[in-house]
C-alpha cells in the first residue's frame, strides 16, 4: 500500500528589521543560523556553572530540552503545504556517507488519509516526521528502524544544520562506521502519534493538538486512545510506501524498546533482529501505577480544563510538575547529591526556611528546566503518550507469554542496572522467556551512574555488543 509523503518544509529565522520570524522554505534548505537565545544560554550555563555543563550538556540532549520552542507558533500549518517528493527512499552520498563530519538529515513527512487504531477508532489525514540515515540498497535488505524513547523524537542521528549544538540523541551509535554503520544501513526513524514535542519545529505528529478536520478545532480528548502498536503501525505504513518488507533489524530505548518487541510479536515475518535498550516486555502492574504519577499533576492543573485548553492558556504548571518526576525518576540519587554539591545546596538554606512559598536550591534548579522543556510540549500528548505505556504488553494480546511465543527474531536486552523506572527486571523478564522458549537472546548490561539515561546518553558502553549483533548475519543483506 502505497501513501503519500512529502517533504516538510524548513524553517528559516529571518533577522531583519532586528525581527526573529519563521518563513517557510524548500525541504532541501536547512536552518541557516543557529538562534541566539540558544547562544546566550550556553554562554551563561559556561560562565556561571561551568563544573556542571557536561553533566547538564547530557541531560538537555537527553531530555530534547529547546529552551526557544515554546516562543514559537505551531508550524503545522506549514507543514500540510508542503510538496510530495516521488516514492523512491532518498539516498545520501557516498562521500558524505563516509565523512567524519557530523550526518547532515532532513526532517520528512509521512502522510496517511486515514488510520485505524488498534482500539478500532478512525484518525483521518494523519501526518507523522521521519528521518532516514545512510543508503538503502537494491535488494531493500539492509533497513534498521530506530523506535524513539517517551520524549524523544525520529531525531536519532546527525544535524539539521551544521552549527546545531548538538545532534541526534544516540549519534554516538549511528554513522558511519559506528556500531550502526550507515555505510551498510538504511537506518530510519519516525516520529509517534501524539508526540510529547508538539510544538517543537523538527517535530511533526498527529496528536490531540492536531485539528480534527470534523470540527475544524484541535481534538483536545476527542483524539483516539493511541498504543504502542498504532506507533508501529504508522512505521509500518511509511516501510511500505518506501517499497520495504523485512527490516534487518529494529532498536529502541525505553518507550521505544516496547515498540521494538511489539514489532517482533505482531510481525514476525518481518524483524530480523530486535534489541531492546532500558526496556520492558510489558507495562507490569508497579510500572502502570508509577505512570500514572506523571498524569496526574496535569489532570489537576486548573487550566487543563478536562482537556479542553488553549495554547495560551495551556496547564503549563502542572507539565512541568509532571516533566520534574520524569526527569528525576530517569536519574539517580548519585546525580542528584553530585549536583546538590555543584549548586551549593544545604538541609537549611535560607529561603525555603523563612518562606514556605520558596524551594531549596535542588528543587528550583529542577523546576526551570522542567518549565523550559514544558515550552515546547503539550500536555495532553503527555497523557497520551502515558496511557500507550500503560496499555503496553508486547504483542497485545492477553499476556506477555503469548505475545513471546510470536517472536522469532534473534533478541538482544540491554538494561541499566541502576535504572529506576524501567528497572532491569522488566528485560531479564522478557529474555527469560524467550530463552524458555529456546529462542536465540543474549542480554547485556549498562553499568553506569545515570539510571534509565544510560540507554541514551551512554547507549556506546555497549556499542561493541550492538555491533556484533549486528554483524553476525552480513551473509543475510547479500
Amino acid at each position: 500500500m502505497n501513501w503519500n509523503k512529502s517533504l516538510a518544509s524548513t524553517l528559516v529565522w529571518n533577522k531583519s528589521k532586528g525581527i526573529n520570524k519563521l518563513l517557510k522554505q524548500p525541504g532541501s534548505q536547512r536552518v541557516q543560523k543557529p538562534l541566539a537565545l540558544a547562544n546566550l544560554v550556553e554562554v551563561f550555563l559556561v560562565k556561571k556553572q561551568r563544573s556542571l555543563v557536561g553533566l547538564f550538556a547530557t541531560l538537555m540532549l537527553t531530555i530534547h530540552s529547546q529552551a526557544i520552542a515554546g516562543k514559537l507558533e505551531d508550524t503545522s500549518s506549514l507543514l500540510s503545504s508542503s510538496k510530495a517528493p516521488s516514492s523512491e527512499a532518498p539516498s545520501s552520498s557516498s562521500s558524505a556517507s563516509r565523512s567524519n563530519a557530523s550526518l547532515m538529515v532532513e526532517k520528512r513527512v509521512f502522510e496517511m488519509p486515514h488510520f485505524t487504531t488498534f482500539g478500532g477508532k478512525q484518525i483521518k489525514n494523519v501526518k507523522v516526521g521521519w528521518e532516514a540515515y545512510g543508503t538503502l540498497n537494491d535488494a531493500k535488505s539492509n533497513v534498521i528502524l530506530i523506535t524513539h524513547y517517551f520524549s524523544g523524537s525520529s531525531h536519532a542521528a546527525g544535524k539539521y544544520d551544521e552549527n546545531d549544538p548538538a545532534p541526534g540523541y544516540w549519534d554516538s551509535i549511528i554513522g558511519p562506521g559506528k556500531a550502526i554503520d550507515t555505510d551498510r544501513f538504511y537506518v530510519i526513524s519516525v516520529d509517534t502519534l501524539a508526540n510529547l514535542n508538539a510544538y517543537d519545529p523538527h517535530v511533526i505528529t498527529t496528536g490531540p493538538t492536531s485539528i480534527n478536520p470534523d470540527t475544524g478545532k484541535p481534538y483536545g480528548l476527542d483524539f483516539p486512545v493511541v498504543t504502542i502498536r498504532d506507533f508501529v503501525n504508522v512505521q509500518k505504513a511509511l516501510l511500505e510506501s518506501l517499497g520495504i518488507s523485512k527490516l534487518y533489524a529494529v532498536i529502541g530505548p525505553s518507550m521505544g524498546s516496547m515498540q521494538a518487541i511489539d514489532w517482533a510479536s505482531a510481525y514476525p515475518g518481518w524483524v530480523e533482529r530486535m534489541i531492546s535498550v532500558i526496556g520492558a516486555g510489558q507495562s507490569d502492574a508497579w510500572t502502570t501505577a508509577a505512570l500514572e504519577h506523571w498524569a496526574t499533576p496535569i489532570t489537576l492543573d486548573k487550566n487543563w480544563n478536562n482537556g479542553a485548553y488553549s495554547k495560551e492558556q495551556a496547564p503549563l504548571n502542572g507539565l512541568a510538575a509532571s516533566l520534574m518526576l520524569i526527569t528525576q525518576n530517569a536519574l539517580t540519587p548519585s546525580f542528584f547529591n553530585q549536583t546538590g554539591n555543584t549548586l551549593g545546596y544545604k538541609n537549611v538554606e535560607s529561603a525555603p526556611l523563612n518562606d514556605i512559598r520558596q524551594s531549596h536550591s535542588i528543587v528550583n534548579w529542577l523546576r526551570e528546566r522542567a518549565k523550559t522543556r514544558a515550552k515546547s510540549m503539550d500536555a495532553n500528548h503527555l497523557l497520551y503518550l502515558v496511557r500507550a505505556c500503560q496499555l503496553f504488553v508486547a504483542g497485545h494480546q492477553g499476556n506477555l507469554e503469548q505475545g513471546l511465543a510470536s517472536i522469532k527474531a534473534k533478541t538482544l536486552f540491554i538494561p541499566a542496572q541502576t535504572d529506576l523506572l524501567l528497572m532491569p527486571y522488566l528485560s531479564q523478564s522478557a529474555h527469560q522467556g524467550l530463552t524458555s522458549m529456546n529462542n536465540d537472546s543474549t542480554l547485556v548490561t549498562l553499568n553506569g551512574k545515570l539510571g534509565h539515561l544510560e540507554g541514551v546518553t551512554n547507549v556506546s558502553a555497549q556499542a561493541q555488543a550492538i555491533r556484533q549483533f549486528l554483524e553476525n548475519d552480513k551473509a543475510a543483506m547479500q
